[in-house]
Order: structure tokens, then C-alpha cells, then sequence
């Protein structure tokens, strides 16, 4: 199943989309903003202890 919404946002998806890895796992988002909030997010989730 293919995802539809952006990772970050929830706004639609187009065939603009950005494939971010996290962790291994492929997410795909709206915009280079989004690309970036998201991986600050992850990192600063996995740094805390």
C-alpha cells in the first residue's frame, strides 16, 4: 500500500514527493521542509534516553 499523505504534515501526496530514511524505514514527504523537520524529529527522538 502505497502512502498518500506526507509523513510530516498529512498534506497530499504528488509526484513531487521526497523519500526520507529513517531508521531504515523509507517515509515519504511534501517538501525539502518537511524532509528536514522530520529528520531533526527522529534524531532528537533517538538521542533521548
Amino acid at each position: 500500500m502505497t502512502q498518500k499523505t506526507c509523513a510530516a504534515c498529512d498534506c497530499p501526496l504528488d509526484d513531487t514527493a521526497i523519500n526520507v530514511k529513517l531508521g531504515g524505514r523509507t517515509v515519504e514527504v511534501c517538501c525539502e521542509e518537511c524532509a528536514t523537520k522530520l529528520k531533526e524529529a527522529y534524531v532528537s527522538a533517538s538521542t533521548k534516553e
